[in-house]
């Protein structure tokens, strides 16, 4: 294992703050693996799945069972862990700007432009090339503050990599994940390994998120090339929700490690046979079609059903009870699905989201995601 630690732009005098990586395998590999986790600071369950990661991965190295070089930051966001406020702690956006940390990553546009110029015929050495240019893109950007240097040089340690998954978790959820049309034939053995109960696809969810950044840019890149250019794809992205905020514990960070390790060894990273796959909880759906549930009025909000749980459209989620009233507003799920993440909140204002149900039609367009 080598251990680096990457400087990021001090936001001001006598301050700075490092991302600190793991890299373990050969550095010169037929592929490259990427894992980085709690780009949202606050979604602990992530970092310690990352550390019981980090220890396996150790153990097999001293074995000689590494194929492949990974790359493993278990703290993606040391901006977001000093950001405590009086007593809450704000991990998700950067108190300094109110930008998500995980929305906007630095776009490839230029690059698709110049490929259009410059590849040939032949789709490896294309592949070659792209990445070449990403990399030029990467080294002459300058960024601005300790904000953009964060996923300046968090694009710089994964760009190249052939898989990339980035670990977060959400308030109160199931475990569930996020990829790409292109990327599920990929992903579908890791959602068997994980026990996932909710896979939802989008190439373009609309945040320019981190796993987009990488998959949304091959897709677009290989959308804009004539068919005499073709080229491979070279990064696939998975997000993988480890549950909710407060499921911490040793039992269930080994357990999304042990699978993140049966994955790994299945798609030829680590040497040895990989274990049976386990049946599929649910097949995957279209982000586009996941209903998000939102408060019609204000008061306390009780849950009907538990995360995880199947649901008929029809079927009551949440009751809102006004306290001064003693009125009662049911909210029913339009979808038959998951109940894959709810809202850790029990009293709303009107307009507040609490959930979002899977579906299989899409309902809707535009930005997919969450603030």
């Amino acid at each position: 294992m080598n251990q680096q630690s990457i400087p990021l732009l001090s936001s001001a005098i006598g301050t700075r703050r490092d991302v600190t990586v793991f890299r373990f395998g050969p550095t010169r590999s037929d592929q490259k693996i990427y894992i980085q986790a709690s780009l949202h600071a606050d979604e602990t369950p992530a970092m310690l799945t990352a550390v019981l990661l980090k220890r396996r991965l150790l153990a097999l190295e001293a074995q000689g069972a590494l194929a492949a070089h990974i790359v493993l930051v278990p703290v993606a966001n040391p901006i977001g862990l000093s950001q405590y406020v009086l007593g809450q702690f704000v991990g998700r956006f950067e108190l300094n700007s109110g930008k998500n940390f995980n929305r906007h990553f630095l776009p490839f546009d230029a690059v698709i432009d110049r490929a259009k110029d410059t590849l040939g015929a032949d789709p490896l050495e294309n592949r070659r090339i792209v990445r070449q240019l990403m990399h030029d893109q990467l080294e002459h950007h300058t960024p601005l503050n300790e904000f953009e240097s964060l996923q300046y040089e968090l694009l710089k340690l994964s760009f190249d990599a052939d898989i990339v998954i980035d670990l977060h978790c959400s308030q109160e959820a199931a475990m569930h994940i996020y990829t790409n049309e292109t990327g599920w034939p990929e992903f579908e053995p890791l959602a068997r390994y994980l026990g996932s109960q909710a896979s939802m696809l989008a190439n373009d969810s609309g945040g320019q998120s981190f796993d987009e950044a990488h998959s949304l840019f091959w897709w677009q890149l290989q959308q804009a090339l004539p068919a005499s250019k073709p080229v491979h794809t070279g990064t696939l992205a998975v997000t993988v929700e480890c549950r909710g905020q407060r499921d911490v514990s040793y039992e269930i960070a080994q357990q999304d490690a042990d699978a993140l390790i049966d994955y790994l060894t299945r798609r030829g990273a680590l040497r040895g046979d990989p274990k049976p796959l386990p049946e599929l909880p649910m097949p995957a759906t279209p982000l586009a079609g996941s209903e998000q549930l939102y408060a019609p009025v204000s008061g306390i909000l009780v849950h009907r059903v538990e995360v995880g749980a199947t649901v008929r459209a029809g079927d009551a989620l949440f009751d809102i009870v006004d306290p001064l009233t003693d009125a009662t507003v049911t909210i029913v799920s339009r979808n038959d699905g998951v109940l894959y993440m709810r809202r850790a909140i029990r009293f709303v204002t009107a307009g507040a989201p609490l959930g979002r149900v899977t579906g299989t039609q899409p309902m809707r367009t535009g930005m997919l995601l969450s603030a």
